[in-house]
């Protein structure tokens, strides 16, 4: 029998640490080792058993946690989930904390609906075991049984039937990515020139964590980067980042591609989703279009990556030596969707060379 993932809860508001530890213990794979109110409690508690993964404020008394990250990455290695409510400035902190070692930024669970509890019971789960695959160098909630339907993009848009719209001059790259993703799309992103061809992006990532995102690569990179808004226009030499929470899709007017940004459903356990993405692709641009799919956990954007190569796009996926979770590409192979097999480094030339073909 597989041993449940330790996990330890990191937060200066006793709410957060008990809905936390509701949440992920209703889980029959995760076991709540112990809750710390700040840092220093957190490292008592460590001394005598270490988690096989920690969730982690960003905000605390005493001590913050970006130095208690720090100190983590440097002492002992352990895979840190940041759980933040990423308003504001806290959204870069959270994003600072990415770049210190953490694998994934979850929002802080709050009072809502019933949906909204089953939603965020899925990602905040869901990102604590992707979390523990890797390897580094007060509510109510729902009964633990009810684990809200895997839905699939048929919710969001219907699938295609038929050819895709007649072709046009201009490729389109669509990428879609998740646990490591951030750090896998910035070393993307840096090896394209200003005259790339236009791209759109889902990365699982809270809202509001997508704007500060976007910013940041902004600053980074030749291409222009910027969280999308409805009707954006995707042109060369623009990369257009799903918001957070809610779906992206590729739509068309004439030769003119743009986005769309939709509310619905979780789709394969996401929103915004890489399914839902791909197909709009595999609609709208067919083959014109290149497809990426890079690391992360889970299936999403298998199914779309399979509609994108029917309908004559050539796809991409990230190899296992350089994902920090091989599982999203690992699925899309598996069901026959990937053309090439790359690593990180070698991804962005191959989109080039595509785009000239």
């Amino acid at each position: 029998m597989t041993s449940k993932i330790k996990v330890l809860i990191v937060d200066d508001s006793a709410v957060v640490r008990q809905t936390l530890a509701e949440v992920l213990g209703a889980d029959p794979q995760i076991e709540i080792m112990g809750t710390a109110g700040d840092p220093f409690a957190a490292a008592k508690k460590m001394e005598n058993e270490i988690p096989d993964v920690i969730t982690l404020d960003v905000e605390m008394p005493l001590m913050d946690g970006i130095t208690f990250l720090q100190k983590i990455m440097s002492q002992h290695p352990i895979p840190v989930v940041i759980c933040s409510s990423l308003a504001g400035p806290g959204s870069e902190t959270a994003l600072k904390a990415l770049e210190y070692g953490a694998v994934d930024v979850i929002q802080k669970p709050r009072l809502g609906t019933r949906q909204y509890l089953e939603e965020s019971r899925t990602l905040i789960t869901d990102a604590v075991k992707a979390a523990a695959k890797v390897k580094i160098e007060k509510s109510r909630i729902a009964p633990p049984n009810r684990i809200p339907p895997k839905r699939t993009a048929d919710v969001i848009l219907a699938k295609p039937s038929g050819r895709s719209m007649v072709e046009t001059t201009e490729r389109v790259v669509a990428v879609g990515a998740s646990t490591g993703g951030t750090e896998a799309l910035r070393v993307l992103l840096e090896g394209l020139p200003a005259d790339a061809p236009g791209m759109v992006v889902v990365q699982h990532m809270p809202e509001h964590f997508t704007a500060a995102f976007a910013r940041r690569l902004d600053g980074l990179c030749a291409v222009t980067i910027k969280e999308a808004e409805p009707g954006d226009t995707v042109l060369r030499g623009r990369v257009l980042i799903a918001p957070g929470n809610r779906h992206m899709l590729l739509k068309r007017s004439g030769a003119r591609y743009f986005v769309e940004i939709k509310d619905g459903p979780l789709v394969s356990r996401h929103r915004p989703s890489v399914d839902v993405l791909f197909r709009s692709t595999a609609r709208y641009a067919g083959r014109n279009a290149v497809g990426v799919i890079m690391t992360g956990m889970g299936d999403d954007g298998a199914r779309g990556m399979v509609e994108m190569k029917e309908a004559g796009a050539f796809n991409l996926a990230q190899d296992e030596a350089s994902s920090v979770v091989f599982g999203m590409p690992a699925e899309a192979i598996k069901r026959g969707a990937v053309d090439k097999v790359l690593s990180l480094d070698h991804i962005a030339a191959e989109i080039l060379h595509q785009a000239r073909s």
